[in-house]
């Protein structure tokens, strides 16, 4: 997420309460996610293991629980607790809003779109044309929808990600402060739930369709024309390239990618990216015809095994 005007490390530090290292005017443009960052964002690392990934990473401020070298071209904000301090960041810049209306006075709503009784709108979303929002479906503020874009009944596009952080006394959340931007021409069946972005956007491209209680983490992307059978669950940072097709109650892990092309049979559960143009089948998923191959070699065990015991 972008900030409305350039920061400097100094005032990222005051709203923080953070320690910084590094020219006090050195700019900051925005803070993301590690998955999502570009240079100028602040980035946040409170574990050993992905130190370097975050130092390393396009993002030019680290807020980080320990005091280490700071990289050239580089600023660090040093913290005890970079989860929270990284909470502060996103409240500050995009708070809670409470609606006072079905339809926020801020929408926009574009030419022949028709949003049946019940629907919720929120604050700055934008609708574009010749779009159908039916009754009871909720867009939460920011979400972005394109044209000729079909959003059938209870659907929400815009809940927060699911990401938490274990503590003591229980769990944390990561305050979601990203949108959902669905593209031209996608159709949204009933009981789909598409959660927005953690800090960037989670996008749903062109023409593609999802049929009924699908269900869509924070910052995935799935490209153009793809088709997701009902119950289909996308865990988070998930890319998913164009003209995919995934059957009934496929599972995805999160921040894997599924190449352009690939067809998952129902009821695979997919664990690491899968290869351009090819069919996979089960859980762990495989190719399809190895799969296809073994179940095949599955059916003649018993008859082996009563040879076996004669």
């Amino acid at each position: 997420m972008k900030f409305p005007r350039t920061y400097t490390l100094k005032e990222i530090a005051q709203l923080t309460d953070t320690q910084y290292v590094g020219d006090k005017n050195f700019p900051v443009y925005g803070f993301n996610e590690i998955h999502v960052v570009e240079k100028g964002d602040v980035v946040f690392v409170d574990h050993p293991k992905y130190y370097n990934k975050a130092l390393e990473s396009a993002a030019t401020t680290i807020l980080i629980n320990k005091k280490v070298d700071c990289p050239d071209g580089k600023s660090l904000l040093i913290s005890d607790d970079p989860f929270r301090d990284f909470n502060k960041i996103a409240t500050h810049f995009r708070p809670f809003e409470s609606a006072t209306q079905s339809v926020a006075s801020s929408a926009r709503i574009g030419k022949n779109t028709v949003i049946q009784p019940n629907a919720f709108i929120g604050n700055n979303v934008v609708i574009g044309d010749n779009c159908i929002i039916h009754a009871n479906v909720s867009i939460y503020d920011n979400c972005i929808i394109g044209n000729n874009v079909i959003i059938h009944a209870g659907s929400v596009i815009g809940s927060d990600g699911f990401y938490y952080q274990k503590r003591s006394g229980g769990y944390d959340q990561l305050f979601s402060s990203g949108r959902v931007v669905i593209k031209d021409d996608v159709h949204i069946g009933a009981l789909c739930s598409i959660d927005k972005g953690v800090t960037g956007d989670t996008t749903i491209g062109i023409g593609t369709k999802l049929d009924n209680q699908v269900q869509i983490a924070h910052d995935t992307v799935v490209g153009k024309n793809c088709l997701l059978a009902s119950q289909v669950a996308i865990a988070g940072c998930v890319i998913i390239k164009d003209d995919v097709l995934l059957w009934g109650q496929v599972g995805i892990k999160s921040d894997i990618t599924i190449h352009k092309g690939v067809e998952v049979y129902a009821q695979s559960g997919v664990g690491f990216d899968l290869e351009e143009g090819k069919k996979y089948f089960g859980s762990p998923c495989v190719e399809a015809r190895q799969k296809m191959r073994e179940l095949s070699m599955m059916r003649t065990l018993p008859d082996i095994i009563q040879k076996l015991k004669k």
